[in-house]
């Protein structure tokens, strides 16, 4: 199993909560109680979708290719803090 990096965008909900996107995989909008859980949500549809596109023989998403990224990966990660 390949790993790739996608973007994820982030934004507080007016009723609570975050909704996530991403600008790499179209399509990809989740809801969470928490950013970790938006992100935990929208990492799991990302593969969902990817796997979609594999089963039915559509093209990936550029972002999703496991060519797209070689090498080392920088990162940027939510971390909880009281």
């Amino acid at each position: 199993m390949d790993e790739v990096a996608i973007r994820i965008h982030i934004e507080p909900l007016e009723e609570g909560g975050y909704i996530a996107t991403s600008p790499d995989v179209p399509g990809l909008v989740a809801e969470g109680r928490s950013v970790v859980e938006a992100v935990e949500i929208a990492q799991g549809l990302a593969r969902k979708i990817a796997e979609s596109c594999l089963e039915h023989g559509d093209p990936l998403p550029p972002s999703l290719s496991p060519l797209a990224h070689g090498g080392s990966l920088d990162l940027v990660i939510p971390v909880g803090v009281r």
